[in-house]
């Protein structure tokens, strides 16, 4: 299976409008993987409309779910061919708050899943206090892998992702708007989620700055060793990868650790 991230700089002199022509056109220069030479899924980052911690963007440029960024990502799936997680955009639902919503589109451009972002960053503030939360865990079953879909700050909830291997997910992926002064916590905790759910992480993060915060990048695909199989650099790049996904299985036969989880353990008696 091949897998292509898309790890775009959000520049806040370019419109939204023009972000989206331009990353719709890097999405269907992914295509072409019946010939030989293109992806099977593409991931975008998180809320790459906007930039993660463009706040005061979020009201102005939200949209509903089946908005302009929708249609465009459609197409492009449609046109590429592709499975494609077209990252999170700023959704206004008609009947609540906005959400940050994650958009998964099939190769014939139909909305296979939409994930509402769980874990909220920003403590008081920000996100936290603008969004909505999410309540459902999502995954999505391709021909050859399925996927457990969680955005950014979910990444550091490891009860999440047990949940979404609970539901059968077998290669996590990780749109994220992460900060470049704690790309350590990035890689580190992509390669924890990988080892400890024996699952491929894909994760997508953006370049750029966003609002003044500067970007990690380095997007990174790690797999369930731990392995990282690629990692990008601090700026825009398209990082494609060629990984079994069959190794998920054969991990979990020759290391049968997940066998070993005690649940329902009981609090300690004071």
């Amino acid at each position: 299976m091949r897998a292509s991230l898309i790890q775009i700089a959000v520049d806040e002199g370019e419109s939204v409008e023009s972000r989206r022509v331009r990353v719709a056109s890097l999405v269907r220069a992914q295509g072409g993987r019946a010939q030989g030479g293109g992806a099977d899924l593409v991931v975008l980052p998180e809320l790459w409309t906007t930039g993660a911690f463009a706040y005061e963007e979020f009201g102005r440029e939200a949209e509903p779910l089946e908005g302009p960024t929708y249609e465009v990502m459609a197409k492009a799936a449609s046109d590429a061919g592709v499975w494609l997680h077209a990252g999170s955009i700023p959704e206004r639902d008609p009947d609540g708050p906005l959400y940050n919503t994650s958009l998964v589109f099939s190769p014939s451009g139909e909305l296979a899943a939409a994930y509402r972002k769980i874990h909220r960053f920003g403590f008081d503030k920000g996100e936290a206090v603008l969004m909505g939360a999410g309540r459902e865990l999502v995954t999505v079953r391709l021909p050859e892998t399925v996927l457990g879909v969680a955005t950014c700050y979910d990444l550091r909830f490891p009860e999440l992702f047990r949940g979404l291997v609970d539901a059968g997910a077998e290669t996590l992926v990780v749109p994220a708007g992460w900060p470049e002064r704690r790309r350590g916590h990035w890689t580190l905790l992509a390669r924890a989620r990988a080892v400890e759910n024996q699952a491929f992480v894909l994760a997508c993060g953006t370049a750029g700055t966003h609002a003044g915060v500067p970007q990690a990048g380095h997007s990174i695909v790690v797999d369930p060793w731990g392995e990282v199989l690629a990692e990008a650099g601090a700026g825009e790049e398209i990082l494609t990868v060629d990984f079994d996904p069959g190794k998920v299985g054969v991990t979990r036969e020759q290391f049968p650790a997940l066998k070993d989880r005690v649940l329902g353990l009981e609090p300690p008696r004071r």
